[in-house]
C-alpha cells in the first residue's frame, strides 16, 4: 500500500498541476470543490483502468500481485467500480484492513463486499 500511495502522490501531482493550469490556480471555493472531485475520479480512473487491464496496478506488478474476482476470472468494469467505491471508505477508516486480520481467507472487507481477491501471480 506504501508503494502503491506514492505511485499515486505522483499521478495525483501531474492532475493537480494540468488542473491549476486550466484553472489558472483559482481558489475559488466552487473551484476547490470542483478539484477535489477531479481528483478523485482520477484515482478511480487510475485503480479502475489497471484493474481492468490485467488486474494489476504498477505497484502490483513489482510485488507480482494481481486483482481478480473471487472465482479467479478477470474483473468486469462494474466489479472493478464496486470494488474502488467500497475500498475507498474501508481503506480510509482502517476497517477493511482490519478486516483482514480476521477474515478466515485474509481478504480485505471491501474484496469481501465486491468478490474480489488479490492473488499471487506466476511470473515471479
Amino acid at each position: 500500500m506504501l508503494y502503491e500511495s506514492l505511485l499515486l502522490v505522483a499521478v495525483l501531482f501531474l492532475a493537480g498541476f494540468l488542473f491549476a493550469g486550466l484553472t489558472l490556480g483559482s481558489t475559488m471555493p466552487l473551484v476547490r470543490v470542483v478539484f477535489q472531485i477531479y481528483l478523485l475520479g482520477v484515482v478511480a480512473a487510475y485503480f479502475i483502468w489497471f484493474w481492468l487491464r490485467g488486474g494489476q496496478t504498477l505497484a502490483m506488478k513489482t510485488w507480482h500481485l494481481r486483482l481478480v474476482s473471487a472465482d479467479g476470472a478477470p474483473l468486469t468494469r462494474r466489479r472493478a467500480i464496486l470494488r474502488f467505491a467500497l475500498a475507498l471508505p474501508s481503506t480510509l477508516l482502517g476497517i477493511g484492513i482490519l478486516w483482514a486480520l480476521f477474515d478466515r481467507e485474509r481478504l480485505f472487507l471491501h474484496d469481501r463486499l465486491a468478490k474480489t481477491k488479490i492473488i499471487l501471480t506466476a511470473d515471479r
